[in-house]
């Protein structure tokens, strides 16, 4: 009895849909499968051509330099000095945007919207057309009579930390506290 029952069962629409269902799955399986196969074939082949490719440009830099290095006079001497410059350049500027991330986060600053640069920006662009931007020497000394108390303590302040600054700078430099370092011969 048990077999008359499963004969029908078998031969119903909706058990050869499931079974058609499982084929498409399993055959889109394969497919996946031999997608990520290309895939990884096509990373292997590119960081091969990458891993190939950097010496091959690397050498043509060096043929460029080499070939600029030959020239001689002011424009070789000047190749020369780029060339000596280039990696403090790229090193500090690397330093100067990591002071200046530690800076922004530390401040909690942000940079101006757009509409506060657009509009700083075209009132300096109106104030250089119209001849403005620099004030008349009588407006400057008007500007600075009327100087707050106040106002001028804290431009002293802020002087003298430049002087000290500055002073302090000088000495690191030196490696000497008071004088510089010259020649004992008399000028003539």
């Amino acid at each position: 009895m048990a077999t008359s029952l499963a004969r029908p069962v078998m031969r119903s629409p909706a058990l050869r849909m499931a079974s058609r269902r499982l084929e498409s799955t399993a055959a889109s399986s394969k497919a996946a499968e031999a997608a990520r196969g290309t895939a990884s074939k096509a990373q292997q082949g590119l960081s091969r051509v990458t891993s190939a490719a950097g010496p091959a440009i690397a050498g043509a830099a060096r043929g460029v330099g080499n070939a600029l290095g030959k020239i001689g006079g002011r424009t070789g001497r000047l190749v020369a000095l780029v060339e000596r410059q280039t990696p403090f350049v790229v090193y500090y500027s690397k330093v100067g945007a990591e002071v200046a991330k530690l800076v922004f986060q530390g401040q909690k600053m942000s940079p101006p919207s757009l509409a506060t640069f657009q509009n700083t920006y075209q009132t300096l662009w109106r104030s250089l057309r119209r001849g403005t931007l620099f004030p008349s020497p009588q407006n400057m000394l008007q500007q600075a009579r009327s100087l707050s108390t106040a106002q001028l303590a804290a431009a002293g302040v802020v002087a003298a930390e430049c002087l000290g600054f500055f002073t302090v700078g000088e000495m690191l430099g030196r490696f000497k506290i008071v004088g510089y370092r010259g020649q004992t011969a008399p000028h003539h």
